[in-house]
């Protein structure tokens, strides 16, 4: 398959909590795309992995398990085996997890391949850390999906507030700066604006808001394209 022959790619990568799932699913609906949550992958690894008892220090193991997973995608729902985890691979304490088996280069390697499969006709929107940068650094569109600490904490604390899960906003700042800084110093693939990416601060938009301007800045690159 030559360059361009290849299915279209709409890469969003952001912060943790930055709304750039929720955007993403929207834009790939709103096009009739498939769509690619990377961050599920590395939850998967994180609970799969937990429930073995490996540690995240230990690569070569973790990388083993993220290159085994029995995972598929089924209606909206994230399957491990025959297991729907949808709503276990949201825990906080797995999300952390995710965070800190994310900075082995093995684990990342180990995922690529499955993350190129999603590449499909008619096209895909893949969001994460490292799509734009690393993944699909050919994709058409990159966007870099962005908001304040105190926004991006803020949005979390009202989703498990809403879920019946006790929260608490100190903590999830703490948390989200934690986070930030592990994903953006990692040695492998950080967190970064990539080469060519447009930055959206969504702390002042609603989601309808994001996902008109990634659609108005892809009907815009198509345009200018063709």
């Amino acid at each position: 398959m030559t360059e361009s022959s290849k299915p279209p790619v709409i890469a969003i990568d952001g912060p943790t909590a930055s709304g750039k799932g929720t955007v993403a699913a929207l834009v790939a609906k709103a096009l009739g795309f498939h769509y690619l949550d990377s961050g599920a992958l590395y939850r998967l690894v994180a609970l799969a992995s937990e429930r073995e008892g490996v540690s995240t220090e230990n690569a070569s193991f973790l990388s083993k398990i993220a290159a085994s997973m029995p995972i598929s995608f089924q209606d909206g729902q994230i399957m491990l085996g025959d297991e729907d985890v949808s709503e276990l691979i949201r825990a906080e304490k797995i999300g952390r997890r995710a965070s800190e088996l994310a900075v082995h280069p093995e684990v990342r390697q180990a995922l690529v391949r499955l993350q190129h499969g999603f590449r499909q006709n008619p096209g895909l929107v893949a969001d994460g850390r490292d799509m734009a940068s690393v993944i699909f650094p050919d994709a058409g569109l990159k966007v870099f999906l962005t908001a304040s600490v105190a926004a991006r904490a803020e949005r979390r604390y009202k989703q498990l507030i809403a879920k019946g899960i006790s929260a608490n906003m100190s903590d999830l700042l703490q948390d989200l700066t934690a986070r930030d800084a592990r994903d953006s110093s990692r040695g492998s693939a950080p967190l970064m604006v990539a080469e060519g990416a447009i930055v959206l601060d969504t702390s002042e938009l609603s989601i309808d808001q994001a996902v008109s301007q990634v659609l108005s800045w892809y009907r815009s690159s198509v345009s200018s394209q063709s």
